[in-house]
């Protein structure tokens, strides 16, 4: 085997240098004087550039839009000429790194102390099992819906989407927010607050917003359903199996599709575990997500939908079955909000979905949810005669409708050993989705 020897760490001929400036507060990098002393180029925000010696024979960009300093960097590097890029603290995290690899050029990275440690640090909080997302340039709401599914989840913002946002979109949700202000600077501020005082606040930018909840309940009760359990959530490193960059959960340790022995459910009022596989399957549920669970029964199937990452919220208007949920999302422990209540009615003001199943109502509740524009909408139907009226619905509401009829048999022992099947209830699944702009 070749040994392979350690690059030297600022070796200015090699492409590109990328610094981090402490977000903590700390001094720049010991070894970036003298990176600075022999660039050709030196690129940077204009605060970062005012905050180190460049030399005054270095050409300088001033980071606005990426592609004028792209082109000025693969022009450097083709003339061997040293160039250095000033970020904020770990540039490796949500930062520019990703961009300038994507550019094609050759890279030495020197972390600092990224925004999202500093913040952690301030509170005193361990951050091992923290999941991180960013809201800068991006839709605010798979941010918001990690916020909601997990129990500590780093955020980082932007002007539009920041602390009062994810605080509105966090009331009914019982969490704790942590604003941290222009960290590492004269003007660093650290607040500890309600959602409700988040959204209600102003706040200076730019800030790193950390969601926390302690000893939180698996069930968040909504207020018309104050009872609530009161077992703390597991850890989130191993919680569902969560991946913690906007991407897609890897599977849960436990798998999904459980049988229905693994919850509690009354009368066999409960999705089977062959259509739940279907149904999940057709919700596509992950980290970022927000998922209607309406008419939930036991709660299966939006549980399987939260171990799988996604944000869930539960309708059901039997207060028993209410109970049954709770327990059932303690013994999975996962995250479900419950709103005790009888739909369509109790659909109005809850924040919007990207995939609903109906596991119950009418064609009122249907039509409910299909005004509300999800991505996606799954029902099961027994009744025949209900399906053709809800795929009407659909597809009146802009849906393309696929459908299917799962009729499972079911290995049964008889007397003296032998084996039979025994065929549980058909069931039609139909799947809605709406095309969105892209």
């Amino acid at each position: 085997m070749t040994r392979m020897e350690p690059a030297t760490p600022m070796d200015p001929g090699v492409g590109v240098t990328v610094v981090g400036l402490d977000a903590a507060g700390a001094p720049p990098h010991p070894a970036l004087a003298p990176v600075l002393a022999t660039a050709g180029l030196v690129v940077g925000a204009a605060r970062h550039l005012a905050a180190v010696p460049v030399p005054a024979g270095a050409d300088t960009v001033t980071l606005g839009p990426l592609a004028p300093a792209l082109h000025c960097l693969a022009d450097a590097v083709a003339a061997r000429v040293p160039a250095v890029v000033l970020a904020s603290g770990d540039p490796g995290l949500f930062g520019i790194v990703r961009r300038l690899r994507a550019a094609g050029l050759p890279l030495r990275v020197v972390p600092a102390v990224s925004s999202v440690a500093a913040a952690f640090a301030r509170a005193g909080l361990p951050w091992d099992g923290a999941a991180v997302v960013t809201a800068h340039g991006r839709d605010l709401r798979p941010a918001l819906n990690a916020c909601r599914a997990l129990p500590l989840v780093a955020v980082l913002t932007a002007p539009g989407a920041g602390a009062a946002e994810l605080g509105a979109g966090l009331i009914g949700w019982p969490r704790r927010l942590l604003v941290a202000e222009h960290l590492g600077t004269d003007a660093e501020r650290i607040h500890d607050v309600t959602p409700v005082q988040a959204a209600t606040g102003t706040w200076a930018d730019p800030h790193v917003v950390l969601s926390r909840t302690d000893a939180e309940p698996a069930v968040l009760a909504d207020a018309a359903s104050p009872q609530a359990s009161a077992d703390a959530v597991p850890d989130p490193v191993t919680a569902g199996g969560m991946r913690v960059d906007n991407q897609p959960a890897a599977a849960p340790a436990g798998g999904w599709a459980l049988p229905e022995i693994r919850y509690a459910h009354r009368d066999s009022m409960i999705t089977k575990s062959e259509v739940r596989a279907l149904v999940v399957a057709r919700l596509r549920p992950r980290l970022g997500r927000l998922v209607w669970d309406v008419g939930a029964g036991s709660g299966s199937v939006g549980i399987e939908c939260a171990l799988l990452g996604a944000a869930v919220l539960a309708v059901e208007q039997d207060p028993e079955a209410g109970a049954t949920i709770r327990a059932n999302a303690t013994a999975h422990a996962v995250t479900v909000r419950l709103v005790t209540g009888r739909a369509p009615e109790a659909l109005a003001g809850l924040p919007e979905p990207d995939a609903v199943f109906v596991g119950g109502g009418g064609a009122d509740v249907l039509a409910a949810v299909v005004g509300r524009r999800p991505e996606r909408v799954v029902l099961t139907l027994a009744a025949l005669d209900r399906v053709a009226p809800a795929v009407g619905l659909l597809r009146a509401a802009g849906y393309t409708v696929e459908g299917s009829q799962l009729s499972a048999a079911r290995l049964a022992d008889l007397p003296g050993g032998s084996i039979r099947l025994a065929a549980t209830n058909p069931v039609v699944v139909l799947t809605g989705e709406r095309q969105c702009p892209t």
